[in-house]
């Protein structure tokens, strides 16, 4: 297997993952933020709209931020590795690359979208460079340590929720216990809220408006960053790392052991991801127990069907190198920072106030027409792109920015 053979393994996940990250996002762009974690605060609870959510929610959510923080972390190791063959100080590189990421996923957050994942990913890229010369057992283990560092913190929050819904709802409750519950009862979603009401109202206004709100979320959203996703998103960049290291994301494994990794991983998670859909829509989308579900039970499962998805898009890929389509998959891969920042927006652009004004005026399973149409684009523009240019744009910009100089562009 060649050197461009192996790296088509990472651009094609990388593509598939960027792809699949737009089914969870479509929400945030065109609907209050609740709905991203409640189906019933808004985007439909009937049968078509309940059944799009069941099958993100099992499948999808969770997933596929997994996956491109996997291939964050492997990727870093690569840039780092690259770095230093070239007589350059691979750290120095990495926290150069990192900084920019950080200004960029900033005014990323700031100018179009608050579910920007740069920043966050800035800052663990960073803290992962502690972890770099650790070999593939020790990532593992560190990787497990934050893991359930993670899931411990989830179930006591989750667990803290449900004990002040509780006590909030006894009779003679005191006023200031049940006015912080109903905050906290909306910060998780609940339906019919003023918070969805202001969503609605600022979103649906001008672009001025929008990033003066955002200036206001952004410090709260970084320490929110800090607190609740630096673990697992950290956890995901060292799995990655320790995938790179032992040769499983580059595709130097037999394909028969990815199809068998892939099939064991999906039948440990989706029968109790299943079961947390059907347990949250039997309770009517009750607003602790939907909290639970997406933020603390679900964890553990998918961090499993992560790995599984990183098994079977690699099989797929291992097993189908050649296919036309694998080819689009993998060039919109090697351009994922500019479909990821374009994806923005274009959205945007639909949905808030300052392009078509959508924001709010579809459900979800409307949504995913856009999605589709998001893919086609992504798979149309990034490989005839990438056949006269060596970067996508966003790339050539965070590249440039990093290295201090302009980087050449037209391929020779």
């Amino acid at each position: 297997m060649t050197q461009s053979d192996r790296h088509i393994t990472l651009d094609a996940i990388r593509g598939f993952a960027v792809m699949g990250i737009l089914l969870l996002n479509i929400v945030g762009f065109s609907m209050p933020d609740a709905a991203y974690v409640n189906p019933a605060a808004w985007g439909g609870t009937d049968p078509l709209n309940a059944g799009v959510w069941a099958v993100n929610f099992v499948v999808f959510d969770g997933k596929m931020r997994g996956l491109f923080s996997v291939l964050f972390g492997a990727s870093m190791l690569l840039v780092m590795q690259r770095a230093e063959a070239a007589g350059q100080n691979p750290r120095s590189v990495h926290l150069n690359r990192m900084a920019w990421l950080f200004v960029i996923g900033a005014a990323h957050f700031i100018l179009l979208w608050w579910g920007d994942i740069l920043v966050p990913y800035a800052i663990c890229g960073t803290l992962a460079l502690f972890f770099v010369n650790k070999d593939v057992k020790q990532l593992l283990r560190w990787a497990i340590v934050l893991y359930v560092l993670y899931f411990l913190l989830s179930l006591v929050m989750a667990g803290g929720g449900w004990a002040q819904a509780m006590r909030a709802a006894a009779p003679g409750a005191d006023a200031e216990l049940v006015k912080a519950s109903q905050e906290m009862l909306a910060s998780f979603g609940k339906p019919g809220t003023e918070q969805i009401a202001e969503s609605l109202d600022i979103y649906r206004s001008g672009w001025l408006a929008i990033v003066q709100h955002h200036l206001v979320l952004f410090p709260d959203s970084l320490v929110s960053t800090l607190f609740f996703f630096t673990l697992d998103t950290l956890a995901m960049m060292l799995l990655g790392m320790a995938m790179l290291k032992s040769g499983f994301i580059l595709g130097l494994w037999l394909p028969a052991l990815y199809k068998k990794i892939a099939l064991r991983a999906f039948a440990i998670g989706i029968p109790p991801m299943i079961a947390l859909a059907v347990w949250v829509m039997l309770s009517g989308y009750d607003t602790v127990i939907t909290f639970a579900a997406f933020f603390s039970l679900s964890f553990p499962f998918r961090v499993v069907m992560t790995v599984g998805w990183a098994a079977g898009l690699l099989w797929l890929v291992v097993t189908h190198r050649d296919s036309p389509l694998i080819a689009r998959v993998a060039a919109a891969g090697r351009a994922a920072f500019s479909n990821y920042l374009g994806t923005s927006l274009v959205m945007t652009f639909i949905f808030y106030g300052w392009g078509l004004g959508l924001f709010g005026r579809i459900d979800r399973a409307t949504a995913m027409l856009f999605v589709f149409a998001a893919w086609g684009i992504m798979l149309i523009w990034s490989k005839p792109w990438l056949d006269r240019y060596r970067f996508g744009p966003a790339e050539w910009l965070w590249r440039s920015l990093a290295r201090r100089k302009l980087q050449p562009m037209r391929l020779r």
